[in-house]
């Protein structure tokens, strides 16, 4: 893993569990969880508590075997002490030209939040790596797949609804990769011994989903 570019990676492993507003004692585990059942990227969102310095301890702990990211990034600034605190890729839920920049020029990788055909080209135009497309899971498959149509150079990662339901119609319309928030983690994810085992199991049906 650690010979692949943060980028071929997330192409590779294709499922980013999000963690959003979770117990910073509680994530190590929850890490562990889904790495266990083969996800090996997380995002933990800025607007968690604690964020950063579950990123600096997730980073440190789980090493080469999870690429820890930040989410809800939005702006330059916010990029800059997530980057320092270890986040290898940057997630926004919205196109900020300024922090995909400032992203880039740090070497993370780039991934704003778009849903908009013009949207999606200009974030593309300015550098960004993989476009979010948000919300997915309202527009649904269909609306991803038209997008594809006019831009099928750029890569799309659907986010915010995607689950065990429709991923693969995602995956047939083209995604490169999946934002999956509450269908995988939910905010009052356990850290219970069967919690964290059903957390494994539902972690390997995605991966299985999109192989």
């Amino acid at each position: 893993m650690a010979d692949m570019t943060t980028l071929e990676q997330i192409f590779e492993y294709k499922i980013v569990a999000i963690l959003r507003g979770c117990a910073p004692d509680r994530i190590p585990d929850i890490a562990a969880a889904l790495a266990e059942g083969g996800v090996r990227l997380l995002e933990v969102t800025l607007n968690s508590p604690g964020a950063l310095e579950s990123i600096r301890q997730v980073s440190a702990v789980m090493g080469d075997r999870m690429l820890v990211g930040a989410g809800t990034v939005l702006t330059a600034t916010e990029a800059e002490a997530a980057v320092d605190a270890g986040a290898r890729f940057i997630i926004s839920p919205t196109l900020d030209i300024e922090t995909i920049r400032r992203t880039r020029e740090l070497g993370a990788i780039s991934i704003p939040g778009c849903f908009t055909p013009t949207e999606i080209l200009t974030a593309h135009r300015n550098g960004a790596d993989i476009i979010k497309v948000f919300p997915a899971g309202s527009s649904g498959a269909q609306y991803f797949k038209e997008l594809r149509g006019p831009l099928p150079h750029i890569p799309l990662m659907p986010t915010g609804g995607v689950n065990l339901d429709n991923i693969r119609d995602f995956k047939a319309a083209g995604a490169v990769a999946f934002g999956i928030s509450s269908a995988l983690t939910p905010a009052g994810q356990e850290n219970t011994g069967p919690a964290l085992r059903q957390l494994t199991e539902k972690a390997a049906a995605f991966i299985k989903a999109v192989q």
